[in-house]
Order: structure tokens, then C-alpha cells, then sequence
């Protein structure tokens, strides 16, 4: 790994030499592999959570954020694709410990910049019950990655959106919590991406700061008076980081909110000469973790907010049709279905819990709303084909389905979207698809065969198994 000399020269002068050069020896060391264990999903009683790393302290509650001892073959364990965990650096999993400390009630939240998710469950995760989530990815291709992760992490009250926040400036909405994770230089990636290293110039910088005022400027409005915006990047320098925090503060019109964090987490604060505010900065070598600048700020009363212009568009893609009830019957594959209301796009049948309808129907004629609530299925003639989010909702009632528990290696073939042979006794029609009692996705039996339902898109393509490190959780007996 050869650094840029610009990067070396300036971020020197920033640390100091002494941390730069624990920095510098630790990103070219082996990133440290860690995960997030999903409470929706994972009931530790059953699961036997590798602690042999040691717990993630900031966590809020820190089995839920755990080390692992090596990097393990992630692609090759079902549960990693039922949504049971989500591998994530720790460094970022410090949301949870921000909102675990200053979010008490139900809020409505808008993470801005979500790709791939990460940070988006991360904070569903510890979000009051009640809440309400906007995941938002501006880039389409990375905006389906996101989707995809908010599927298997199976909450119901998520919204996602591909959207620009000059966009969201527009729409109506107002949040209670914004999270700002924006693009950055990307000086945090180094270690795992030379992409990060050959793109990083000084220019980058200048641009990268410029563009993040833009971001923050685009979104204020939608922030209530009093509401938090927490404000990230993976980048080291002051211009993103502190330089910014400060212009938001002052020219904008926001307050520093601390975090209570130990002194053995190793976390650092301003770098920035004569700055004193309480921010929250992670280098590789003293934390252990990757790069990570976050601080916490809480709007005023009185700030100033750009002009809003929250033109409403007329067409909408969902719909209630009149005499629900036909489409009411497919309701029954909810746990709780009297807590919904079903609604129609084209042909596919989508459940929207009543609480927030409101705050979907603003969503849908401003924005656009990738996925809300529950996708059920798709009409095909009088049938309805279970979609893939509702096999990993946590909303799935599964009496309505027979289920096909599957060995280690045909849940994989399962997962490649390879045919899967059933038990010769399986009923006729869709089957639930489970392995260790974890629903994985559908299947159709017709009897002589059965077709494989799991998304093309999200197969695994690899075609090799390996023999070992292939199940990061495992079910005690």
C-alpha cells in the first residue's frame, strides 16, 4: 500500500506523528471482520453468538455487535442471507450508541445517504418501537443493494426512496432525526479499497467539502425545529469533518449534542485548532475499527431554513381500489393483519401499516418509493406468487404455508436458485423454504418438480462450497 505523499504530508500535520504512525502501520494490517446480530430476527437463546472476539463496546447492547476472530466465508452461510446478522464495520455501529442516548420516544427518521444499509438497520435496530424509517440511496444501482438489505432485515416500518435531497427538500416531509452519512474522500477506506487510495487527490477534498454543505443544505428544512442531524463521513481531514460540523452549527443554526463514551474506547475528538465542540473520530490503530468522523447536533428553534417548495405530484402508482375486500384476503399471511392497510401497484400487492400511512402517501406522490411496508406477492391470474420480503418479514404468518426444512447443502443450491427437490409429501402449491427453522424464500411444488422462487438477482453465483468457516451463527442443540 503506497499512500498519496499529499495525504501523508497533511494528515501528519493533522495527528501528529506519533498517532500517525500507529495509523499508518495499522491500515496496512488485516481489517478486523466484525457483524451486527439483528434482535428482530435472532433469539439468543437459541444462537450461539461468536464472542471469541470480544463484544463491540459502543454498542447498546453489546452482544449485538461483535468481533470475529478472522474473516469467515459470509457468502456461504444461509443465516447471513435469512438476515439474522449483517456484516458491518464496527466503527460504524457507533449510531446505535448516538441514538440509543438522545432518541427516548418514537421519532420518524431519514438516513439520506443508506447505501448499502448498514447504518439503516443499525438504527431500526435501537429506534424506540413506533418509529418510523426513511432509507434513502440518490444512485438507483445501490439504491436496489439497499433495498435488498432492508428485505432481510424483515421490519415493516421502512421506507426506501431513490432520491436527491433537493428532492426531499420538495416533498412535505419533515423528520424528527436525519442522519447525513455523506459521500466523502473515502481517506477511512483505505485499508479495504485501493480504489480509495488511487482516487484520493487534494482537489477531491475541496469538492467533497463543498458538496457535503450542499447536502446539508438541501435537507435542513426537512429537519423539525429541535430535531438532530447526525453527520458522518469515513474520512480523516478537518475540511469534511470539523470545518463543516462548525459552518453547519453556525451558519445554519445548531447546537452540539456530546455522547457518553469511555475513555478505553480510544475515540478521538477535534483535531481542529481552537474547535472544541464535543465530535467523535475513529483511526485505525487506536480504535479498532476503520476511519469514521461522526458528530451530533440538534437544530434550533429559531434556524434558518431554505425556502421550501413542496409541489405535490398528481399520479400514484399505489392505490386502494374501491371494495378493498377482494384484495383484503390476502392479508391472512400477516401475523397481525388488522394493523395493515393493502394497497395495490400494478400487480403486486403491498401491505402499508395504517400508522404511517399518511407518511406514505406524501412519500409516494413526491418521491420515488422503491419499497414500503410489506411487498405480499404478485397476481398472477386468481393466484398470488408470496414475494421474497414476505418470506423474511417478521410479519410472516407462518401457518399459512407448508414448510421444507432444509440440510446445510440444499439451502445453499436453494440460494444459487438451483431446483430443490421436496419431500415426496409436501403439498401442492407455494412451500416456505426454511433452514435451522429460518425462512429463506419460496418455493412452488407442482408436484413433479418444484420451482425455485428466490430472487435471480440475489443468487449467490459462486459455484464453489468451501469446507470450513461456512456458518458464522450456529443453533445450539
Amino acid at each position: 500500500m503506497v499512500l498519496p505523499a499529499d495525504f501523508i504530508s497533511y494528515t501528519k500535520r493533522l495527528m501528529g506523528e506519533e498517532l500517525f504512525n500507529i495509523f499508518e502501520k495499522a491500515i496496512k494490517e488485516e481489517a478486523t471482520s466484525s457483524i451486527r446480530v439483528n434482535p428482530l430476527k435472532c433469539d439468543t437463546s437459541r444462537i450461539n453468538i461468536p464472542l471469541e472476539g470480544g463484544c463491540i463496546p459502543w454498542c447498546k447492547n453489546s452482544i449485538h455487535g461483535v468481533y470475529l476472530k478472522h474473516r469467515p466465508n459470509f457468502t456461504f452461510d444461509p443465516l447471513l442471507h435469512a438476515g439474522l446478522y449483517y456484516v458491518q464495520e464496527a466503527s460504524s455501529m457507533f449510531i446505535t450508541k448516538v441514538l440509543s442516548q438522545w432518541v427516548n420516544t418514537p421519532v420518524k427518521m431519514l438516513d439520506l445517504c443508506a447505501a448499502p444499509g448498514g447504518k439503516s438497520t443499525a438504527a431500526k435496530s435501537v429506534l424506540p418501537a413506533g418509529s418510523l424509517l426513511f432509507s434513502n440511496e440518490p444512485m438507483r444501482n445501490r439504491a436496489n443493494i439497499l433495498s435488498e438489505n432492508i428485505a432481510k432485515f424483515g421490519d415493516k416500518d421502512i421506507i426506501v426512496t431513490n432520491n436527491f435531497p433537493s428532492e426531499y427538500k420538495k416533498s412535505g416531509l419533515m423528520f424528527d432525526v436525519i442522519l447525513t452519512d455523506v459521500p466523502c474522500s473515502g481517506e477511512g477506506m483505505f485499508r479495504k479499497d485501493e480504489v480509495a487510495i488511487k482516487e484520493w487527490s487534494k482537489q477531491n477534498v475541496e469538492n467533497c467539502w463543498q458538496k457535503q454543505r450542499e447536502i446539508v443544505s438541501d435537507i435542513w428544512s426537512c429537519l423539525k425545529p429541535g430535531g438532530i442531524l447526525i453527520y458522518s463521513t469515513c474520512t480523516f481531514n478537518t475540511k469534511e469533518n470539523e470545518e463543516n460540523v462548525k459552518w453547519i452549527s453556525e451558519e445554519l443554526g445548531a447546537s452540539f449534542l456530546s455522547v457518553d463514551i469511555n475513555d478505553d474506547w480510544c475515540i478521538t475528538g477535534s483535531l481542529l485548532n481552537g474547535f472544541t465542540e464535543p465530535v467523535y473520530r475513529f483511526i485505525p490503530g487506536k480504535t479498532k475499527g476503520e476511519g469514521l468522523f461522526m458528530a451530533v447536533l440538534r437544530k434550533n428553534a429559531d434556524s434558518i431554513d431554505n425556502d421550501r417548495n413542496s409541489k405535490i405530484k398528481k399520479d400514484k402508482r399505489y392505490k386502494i381500489p374501491k371494495g378493498n375486500n377482494e384484495i383484503m384476503r390476502y392479508a391472512n399471511v400477516l401475523l397481525n393483519r388488522d394493523d395493515f392497510d393493502i394497497t395495490s401497484n400494478r400487480d403486486e400487492i403491498i401491505a402499508i401499516p395504517q400508522k404511517w400511512k399518511k407518511d406514505f402517501d406524501l412519500a409516494e406522490k413526491n418521491l420515488k418509493v422503491i419499497s414500503a411496508g410489506i411487498t405480499l406477492g404478485t397476481i398472477k391470474g386468481k393466484d398470488m406468487v408470496p414475494s421474497q420480503q414476505l418470506a423474511l418479514s417478521t410479519e410472516l404468518n407462518r401457518a399459512i404455508f407448508p414448510v421444507a426444512e432444509l440440510i446445510y447443502d440444499d439451502a445453499i443450491a436453494f440460494l444459487r436458485k438451483e431446483a430443490v427437490p421436496l419431500p415426496f409429501d409436501t403439498p401442492k402449491g407455494y412451500v416456505l423454504i426454511t433452514y435451522c427453522s429460518v425462512p429463506l424464500g419460496f418455493e412452488k411444488n407442482i408436484g413433479n418438480r418444484a420451482n425455485n422462487l428466490y430472487p435471480m438477482e440475489w443468487k449467490i453465483k459462486s459455484s464453489h462450497t468451501p469446507n470450513e468457516d461456512r456458518e458464522v451463527l450456529m443453533f445450539d442443540n
